[in-house]
């Protein structure tokens, strides 16, 4: 189980407790078991400071615990503070990723003609990045259009493989699979089964999309309609 470690300090040198968080990370490179690192200041209160430190496991906690360098650097925090720190151990048993979830529904859902992703989830002057265009589709209405031009074309679905979420963007790797039930660039429907593997990512703002980028194998699914050579 994910554990979380709160720690909560005053102090008047803010700038030198994030050169000892510098110093720790590289002092313990390779061998410190901290998944994910977050340092805040109170906007009310700047003197007070909350560091957010994510392990695998309490038990993975404890092992960083004992590094020696960890042990140093925590008394130097000790005498950074005005008062000694405060600990809040947490075993997480929530963890909502809400951009990993827009992004998932972003490509799931409209390929069955349901389109409120694209109406609660796309900034209004979202842009769309793909090489296999003229040009940026530019706007959600202009999203929603390209995606009718495909489900005439194709009775398709994008199979998630994966996703990676760092700060306000997410890649989705997945498979797309579709059978070729209309005209698609002159060829006319086949019935052929067609797959192609790429990845999107998209950039997030205010919960929103606001970019999104695609790289696919244009190659293969041209291939697979005859339209290119095997």
């Amino acid at each position: 189980m994910t554990f979380v470690q709160i720690v909560e300090c005053r102090t008047e040198r803010p700038d030198e407790l994030n050169r000892l968080m510098d110093s720790w990370i590289e002092q313990t490179h390779g061998r410190r078991t901290a998944t994910h690192a977050m340092v805040g200041a109170d906007r009310a209160d700047a003197g007070h400071i909350v560091e957010i430190v994510e392990f695998p496991s309490y038990e993975a906690a404890m092992r960083n615990s004992s590094l020696p360098e960890t042990d140093r650097i925590f008394r130097e925090m000790v005498a950074l503070c005005q008062e000694p720190p405060t600990f809040t151990n947490l075993d997480l048993v929530r963890d909502e990723q809400l951009h990993k979830d827009a992004a998932r529904r972003l490509l799931e859902d409209p390929p069955k003609g349901d389109m409120s992703p694209i109406d609660e989830l796309l900034a209004p002057d979202y842009c769309d990045h793909d090489p296999s265009m003229d040009g940026d589709t530019v706007g959600p209405a202009a999203v929603k259009k390209m995606i009718e031009g495909y489900r005439k074309a194709f009775d398709f679905t994008f199979d998630i493989q994966s996703q990676l979420a760092e700060g306000d963007q997410v890649v989705t790797r997945w498979i797309w699979r579709g059978t070729h039930i209309g005209e698609y660039m002159g060829m006319p429907a086949s019935n052929k089964t067609i797959e192609s593997a790429g990845m999107t990512m998209f950039r997030f703002e205010e919960g929103k999309a606001k970019e999104g980028w695609w790289s696919w194998d244009a190659v293969a699914m041209m291939r697979q309609m005859g339209m290119m050579p095997e």
